[in-house]
C-alpha cells in the first residue's frame, strides 16, 4: 500500500479536507493504522494500540461532521505519550513493576482532546521515568529515529516525535521538564510547544500508581506536538486552562494575542552559542542561516544583548532546582549516596555535574533561596522582553546521536566537534526556558550533512505563548518546515 495523500498532512489540512468531504475521519484513521502496521516494527514509536476505540471515535466524528458540527480537532487522528492516563490502557512511565497498571479515567487533557473531537489511536513510547533524551525501557523496547534507525528520536516524548515523523497521525501530546517536548521535536524534524508553566493543568499525567489529583509539579509542563506550526496553537487552546477541581468549572484563561502578525514587525535576539555548552558547527550554522533569512525578510535581528540573563549562572541554578525536585522520587539508597557525594564536593567546583549533586542534597532553606534566584531571573526576562519579542537559540548541541544506553547517564559523553562533554550537561539549552517557566516553540529549520533534522527554539514572554507560536507559523510559511523522512514515503 503506497502512502496516501493524507499521510503527512497537517491537522489544519486534514480538518479542511474533512469539512469539504474529500475524506472521512474513518479513512484517515485507517490510513494511520495501516502505516503503523506497515512501518512500526522498525521504528517502535507506538507502544500501546487502541485501534478499535479509535475507529469508533472516527465513526462518531463522521456522524458529527454530517450533522454540521464543528469542533477544533473533529476527526483528526493522533497519538498521545504513554505517560498520559487513558482509561483502560496501560500507563507505566516505563517502570516494569507497573506494566499491568490501567487507570480507570482519562487524564484531564485527554478528556479535553476527546471533547474537541480528537481521534486517539495509540500511545507512544517513553524512557523510564521520562528521564532521558532517548526513548527505551524494558517493557516496550527501543524507539528509533525515522531519519536514521540507529539514532535516538529524542526523549522523553520520543515515541510521539517519531510517530509524527513517520506519518502516524497529525498531532500528539507530550510533556517537558528537561526539554522532553522540544528535544524530540528537534531530533525528528517536527514542531512542539512548551507552554508557559502551569498553563495546562496536568491532572492524570502522573507516575503510576499515584492517584490523578491536581498538583503543582515544579518546572514540568504538558504540551502539543505537530507536523505544522499552526496546529500547535489549536491543540494548545484545547489543552490550556486550569483544573476545574481547583479553579471552578467554566473558567478559561485568555492568552494575549501575538505581539505581531507579520515577520517584519518582530524584534528577535538570536543566540547561537555559549561556552557552557557550545553547539556543534552544523547547529550553529543552522541558527545563523535562519538569522540571516529573518533579517532579509525584515525582522529586526540582534545578535547580543546585556539584557540576556547569564547563561552559566542560570544553568547552574536550573541544575540545582531540577535535581532537588527529581530527587524526591529517588530510592533511599541512591538519595543517601548522592548526599554523601555532594558533601564531598570542592566548594570551588562550579561544574554543572556538581550543581546536580548539590541539587539532590538541597535543604528546604536552600531551595527557598534558590527559588528567590528564580524570581530575580524571571524579572530579568521580563525586562528583556520589553526590548525583544522573542529569543531564538539552540535546543541541543548536536543532531540525533547513536543510541547510548550506558548507565548511569552521568557516565555518558556527547561529542561536540571533537570534544566530549557530560551527557547530562545537555540540560542547559532546554533549561533556558524551563527554569523561568517561559513558553518555547521548537521548529525544524534544516537538515545536517548526514540527513538529520536540525531545529531551534523560539522563547517568548511569560503567558504570551501566542507570540512564539505566531513567529513559528510565519517562519514555516516563509521558509518551509517539516520534511518527511525519505524511507517512509511508502
Amino acid at each position: 500500500m503506497a502512502t496516501s495523500e493524507w499521510s503527512f498532512k497537517t491537522a489544519a489540512q486534514l480538518s479542511a479536507a474533512l469539512k469539504a468531504r474529500k475524506v472521512s475521519a474513518v479513512e484517515l484513521a485507517q490510513d494511520v493504522i495501516a502505516r503503523i502496521e506497515r512501518h512500526d516494527a522498525k521504528v517502535n514509536a507506538v507502544c500501546v494500540r487502541d485501534f478499535e476505540r479509535g475507529l469508533k471515535a472516527a465513526k462518531d466524528a463522521d456522524a458529527a461532521l454530517a450533522r454540521g458540527e464543528t469542533k477544533p480537532l473533529l476527526g483528526i487522528p493522533m497519538t498521545v505519550k504513554e505517560s498520559y492516563n487513558v482509561a483502560g490502557l496501560p500507563t507505566t512511565f516505563g517502570f516494569p513493576p507497573q506494566k499491568d497498571f490501567r487507570p480507570t479515567e482519562d487524564a484531564l487533557s485527554i478528556s479535553r482532546v476527546k471533547d474537541a473531537g480528537g481521534v486517539i489511536l495509540a500511545k507512544t513510547n517513553v524512557p523510564v521515568a521520562l528521564a532521558d533524551w532517548q526513548s527505551y525501557n524494558d517493557i516496550y523496547g527501543v524507539t528509533n529515529n525515522p531519519f536514521n534507525l540507529g539514532r535516538t528520536p529524542g526523549g522523553s516524548s520520543g515515541g510521539s516525535s517519531a510517530a509524527l515523523a513517520a506519518g502516524y497521525g497529525a498531532l500528539s501530546l507530550g510533556s517537558d521538564i528537561g526539554g522532553s517536548l522540544r528535544v524530540p521535536a528537534f531530533h525528528c524534524g517536527v514542531y512542539a510547544h512548551k507552554p508557559t508553566f502551569n498553563l495546562c493543568a496536568n491532572r492524570g499525567h502522573v507516575s503510576p500508581p499515584l492517584p490523578p489529583l491536581p498538583f503543582n509539579r515544579d518546572l514540568s509542563v504538558i504540551g502539543p506536538m505537530a507536523r505544522g506550526a499552526p496546529d500547535l496553537a489549536v491543540l494548545l487552546d484545547v489543552m490550556a486552562g486550569p483544573d476545574p477541581l481547583e479553579d471552578g468549572v467554566g473558567y478559561k484563561l485568555a492568552l494575549p494575542a501575538a505581539r505581531h502578525s507579520a515577520l517584519k514587525d518582530f524584534r528577535v535576539l538570536v543566540i547561537d552559542t555559549d561556552p557552557v555548552l557550545p553547539p556543534n558547527k552544523e547547529v550553529r550554522a543552522a541558527v545563523n542561516d535562519l538569522a540571516a533569512k529573518l533579517a532579509k525578510a525584515g525582522v529586526q535581528v540582534t545578535r547580543e544583548s546585556p539584557l540576556l540573563p547569564d547563561f552559566a549562572a542560570s544553568s547552574r541554578l536550573y541544575m540545582r532546582m531540577l535535581l532537588s525536585f527529581l530527587a524526591a522520587t529517588f530510592t533511599p539508597e541512591i538519595y543517601e549516596g548522592a548526599k554523601q557525594a555532594a558533601a564531598g564536593l570542592d566548594p570551588k567546583d562550579m561544574s554543572l555535574g556538581a550543581e546536580r549533586l548539590r541539587g539532590i542534597a538541597l535543604s528546604h532553606r536552600d531551595w527557598v533561596i534558590a527559588d528567590g534566584g528564580r524570581t530575580r531571573l524571571r524579572a530579568q526576562w521580563r525586562e528583556l522582553f520589553r526590548t525583544f519579542d522573542a529569543v531564538i537559540c539552540p535546543i541541543m548541541p548536536t543532531p540525533a546521536y547513536p543510541h547510548d544506553h550506558l548507565e548511569p547517564q552521568e557516565a555518558r559523553r556527547i561529542e561536540i566537534d571533537g570534544t566530549k562533554y557530560p551527557y547530562t550537561d545537555q540540560l542547559a539549552w532546554p533549561g533556558i526556558a524551563t527554569l523561568p517557566g517561559l513558553p518555547a516553540t521548537a521548529i525544524p529549520v534544516t537538515m545536517s550533512s548526514d540527513g538529520l533534522p536540525i531545529g531551534v527554539q523560539i522563547v517568548g514572554p511569560w503567558l504570551e505563548d501566542r507570540t512564539p507560536l505566531k513567529l513559528a507559523e510565519l517562519i514555516e510559511r516563509e521558509f518551509g518546515g517539516f520534511v518527511p523522512p525519505p524511507d517512509f514515503d511508502d
